[in-house]
């Protein structure tokens, strides 16, 4: 579904976000990054949000003769997404992954903000500032991973708010998804701090599962906004899914 307005003459987007494992299923059993592309082009989001897209990799490269001559979010984006942004996080002798936006709306500026604590996960908050032409005003995209120790998220989250409080202008709409590595169920007080809610904890009172995607158990992933009319959580997709990576995409539509 493309972005429309609705019936009261707002403006809608649907946005997806998935951590993408690579391109791998559970365990690194299968390369699966073609069939996901086919997936991501039958839901057909406006927007979308990336966790663990490898932007290089020699090794990869070598070993699967399918593998992409393009980096992962170039193939991802393909013809559907006329923009994208990748944000780099961890990077090895063979290559790097990290964050990636794909978006049918222009991407006017992106920053990377490196929010890695002591030790050996490196992790960013990649914020896209985009211009939809329906707009008069900017629309921003954060697209989340945080670390899995409790600290580092708590301080992590703590960073995401400070961004948003202090680049973001309060008028102007705010999308926040990803991979929040947060089992504990911690983010979404410390999120209200920043006017950020939850899609899913809005509708139905908790985040939706969305971890091992086999049998969703954990509620790892979120949608947070701010400054939108209304937002609607969709039914996932964990059938389709289950093969294609480690995660259940989480999707919303988003009226504005």
């Amino acid at each position: 579904m493309q972005s429309q307005r609705d019936s009261g003459s707002r403006f809608a987007l649907r946005l997806l976000t998935v951590n993408t494992h690579k391109g791998f299923t559970s365990f690194n059993r299968r390369f699966m990054l073609h069939d996901l592309r086919e997936a991501l082009r039958s839901a057909a989001p406006d927007i979308v949000f990336l966790q663990e897209v490898v932007g290089a990799h020699q090794g990869h490269a070598e070993r699967f003769p399918d593998w992409p001559v393009l980096s992962q979010y170039e193939y991802l984006a393909d013809t559907l997404w006329s923009d994208y942004a990748y944000g780099r996080n961890a990077v090895y002798p063979d290559g790097h992954h990290g964050n990636a936006i794909l978006s049918r709306y222009p991407i006017a500026t992106y920053t990377n903000h490196d929010v890695s604590i002591s030790g050996p996960e490196p992790r960013g908050l990649l914020h896209c500032v985009l211009r939809p032409p329906e707009l008069a005003q900017p629309l921003h995209a954060v697209c989340v991973h945080l670390g899995l120790r409790e600290r580092h998220r708590q301080r992590q989250l703590r960073l995401l708010c400070e961004l948003a409080q202090r680049q973001i202008p309060t008028d102007e709409p705010l999308l926040i998804a990803g991979d929040f590595n947060d089992w504990r169920l911690r983010a979404d007080r410390i999120m209200a701090g920043c006017d950020a809610q939850e899609v899913f904890t809005r509708h139905y009172g908790r985040p939706a599962r969305s971890y091992p995607a086999v049998c969703p158990i954990l509620r790892l992933d979120r949608i947070y906004v701010r400054g939108v009319h209304t937002s609607r959580p969709e039914p996932q997709t964990s059938r389709v899914w289950a093969g294609l990576s480690d995660h259940v995409p989480l999707t919303a539509e988003i009226s504005l």
